[in-house]
């Protein structure tokens, strides 16, 4: 798969070869306003309100030759919408988000094959292991005109205050489970520590309570260095680290000790490392367009050890069991009889003012 193409409020890149990580030695699609994209995925993150009025988040339209619009908008409830228009052609479709009155920042992932006369909508929450999909028929490919109005804004082009990012793939992305440590991340095996990338099937690691457990499968992926994406860097000696080490957002260390006793009455909780950023522990780390992460899927969720910090392993729940979600995601790759059945988190999962709280504590 290649990204072709990412913009948010500071900037706006197209490139047909593919963007940093993902450029390939020749063009994915010909340089010529016709050239039609039938099969990728538009990824988007936003704020969304749930009593806010219809707005428009992210739209081009165009008269010329004729008219064509793409446009995704925020509807009342805290729904998405997707209007596309080609001449006389429309395709819509419309999916739901029970945000009970929060302001929730989403993923939206719009993916097509044209070919295969199918379409995806898909909304995604942080901090939530939840996807809604609806699907469509007969979708609009997109053409090299469409894209560069879209993500370059080169024809009437709407990017809303509350987009967070933007970005365009060529493949149909996947949903679901994500890998969250950056490749070198060390982690504990009877042999020492080895980078998270060197471990593979088949082989073991140490987790936080001493056991020896084998890696089921190592699940990669390279994503746009943006929003829920972006890489953030944990800081040693804070949470035990011996080393510093980069992790996604929403990679969850698992934290202990007597504040978390007597804070939250739990003997060790779950806390996204979004939510630790404060500028000497934690900070957001400077990055390129895109960024790569892996993770390692465990027998039964076990907790990593990651430079001495424990960090939780991917958590996959009973997706086996849901072969449309099974289909969409990552997992999809391996044998379904090879994969795990995970049980519920076995810790509290700290919300953002309570993680913001106890960093603090911890760091000072």
């Amino acid at each position: 798969m290649t990204w072709l193409a990412l913009c948010d409020h500071d900037e706006r890149r197209l490139s047909l070869r593919g963007l940093g990580l993902d450029k390939q030695d020749q063009p994915v699609l010909d340089d010529h306003p016709a050239t039609m994209l039938t099969r990728g995925s538009i990824m988007f993150e936003t704020r969304l309100t749930a009593d806010r009025r219809p707005q428009v988040l992210f739209a081009y339209k165009t008269t010329s030759p004729v008219l064509r619009s793409l446009t995704f908008q925020a509807i009342p409830g805290g729904g998405i919408a997707m209007v596309q228009v080609q001449g006389d052609e429309i395709r819509h479709a419309a999916i739901q988000n029970a945000s009970g009155g929060r302001t929730d920042v989403v993923r939206i992932t719009y993916s097509w094959d044209s070919d295969a006369q199918w379409a995806r909508m898909a909304l995604e929450k942080q901090e939530e292991t939840g996807v809604t999909s609806v699907y469509l028929e007969n979708p609009c490919p997109l053409s090299l005109l469409d894209i560069r109005g879209l993500m370059l804004g080169q024809s009437e082009q709407t990017f809303a205050s509350d987009m967070i990012f933007a970005a365009l793939s060529d493949q149909i992305e996947p949903l679901g489970p994500m890998p969250t440590l950056l490749p070198s991340a060390p982690l504990a095996t009877p042999w020492g520590y080895k980078p998270a990338k060197t471990l593979m099937r088949g082989d073991t690691v140490i987790t936080r309570d001493g056991s020896v457990v084998p890696v089921l499968q190592s699940i990669r992926r390279t994503v746009p260095a943006r929003g829920s994406f972006r890489p953030i860097r944990l800081r040693a000696p804070y949470f035990g680290l011996q080393q510093d080490i980069i992790v996604a957002p929403d990679q969850r260390l698992l934290i202990d000790g007597p504040e978390v006793e007597y804070l939250f009455n739990q003997e060790a909780v779950l806390v996204p490392a979004r939510h630790l950023v404060n500028g000497f522990a934690a900070l957001k780390e400077p990055c390129g367009q895109l960024v790569s992460y892996c993770q390692l899927l465990l027998p039964r969720h076990e907790t990593l050890l990651a430079a001495g910090t424990s960090v939780e392993s991917v958590y996959i729940g009973r997706i086996r069991r849901k072969p449309q979600e099974l289909h969409c995601s990552l997992l999809n790759a391996f044998d379904r009889s090879l994969l795990p059945e995970h049980p519920r988190p076995a810790h509290h999962v700290l919300r953002w003012y309570d993680a913001i709280h106890l960093a603090r504590r911890r760091a000072a």
